[in-house]
């Protein structure tokens, strides 16, 4: 009786020893997956705070490049610009034109590029639109028409075309606004487009650029 007595209490023993193992596992397994789960959930709220930062700072940058001038940028005075329809040829004081009367059917400017040159009149309306028109001459190198191109093929509201008799070799427009850039890299570049596409100085915000003319497009 003694040895069965015996052999019963160690059962116990050894019973309550699991189950004191067991509730020590299950302590620490609800520990690693708070802490884990902790970490999970910090994570994502730094990096969803990461995201908004970015996008914040990238916003402001946008903003200081809308409100800062452009070296060298001439500028016309928008009302005195003409604006009527017309189907004659216009003799624009400037080259490449940035105003005046135009056509009553616009280029195609929804990030449209054009090998060969353009009719000037239905370009102006592409700028009365809000589009920005990057135009360069045999004096730009490969790699930067190469760049331009890309840059203007995923850009809404604008388009390029070469213009042979353009002072400089690359030159950006807007309706009432223009520059000559160095180059591609040029960050007066990204600055016009910033401050110029859809901006401030287009007489027809949101305005078509697609279902004008457009028929020498490369995509």
């Amino acid at each position: 009786m003694a040895a069965n007595r015996s052999s019963s209490a160690d059962r116990r023993a050894r019973i309550e020893q699991m189950r004191k193992a067991e509730q020590a596992r299950e302590r620490r397994n609800r520990i690693i997956t708070i802490t884990v789960s902790a970490a999970v959930v910090a994570g994502l709220v730094g990096f969803g705070g990461y995201v908004l930062n970015k996008e914040s700072e990238e916003k402001q940058q946008q903003e200081a490049a809308a409100k800062a001038p452009i070296p060298d940028e001439k500028s016309w005075d928008a009302k005195k610009l003409g604006r009527n329809h017309v189907t004659t040829a216009v003799k624009y004081p400037m080259t490449p034109p940035v105003g005046g009367d135009h056509h009553q059917v616009w280029m195609n400017c929804d990030g449209d590029v054009y090998k060969q040159p353009i009719p000037e009149v239905n370009a102006v309306h592409s700028l009365e639109h809000g589009a920005v028109w990057v135009t360069y001459n045999d004096k730009a190198s490969k790699d930067d028409v190469k760049k331009l191109e890309e840059k203007v093929g995923k850009t809404p509201y604008s388009l390029m075309s070469p213009v042979k008799n353009q002072a400089g070799a690359i030159m950006l427009s807007a309706w009432g606004k223009q520059v000559t850039v160095d180059g591609a890299d040029d960050p007066r570049v990204n600055q016009f487009f910033t401050k110029y596409v859809q901006g401030p100085q287009t007489p027809e915000p949101g305005a078509a650029c697609t279902g004008g003319q457009g028929g020498m497009t490369q995509q």
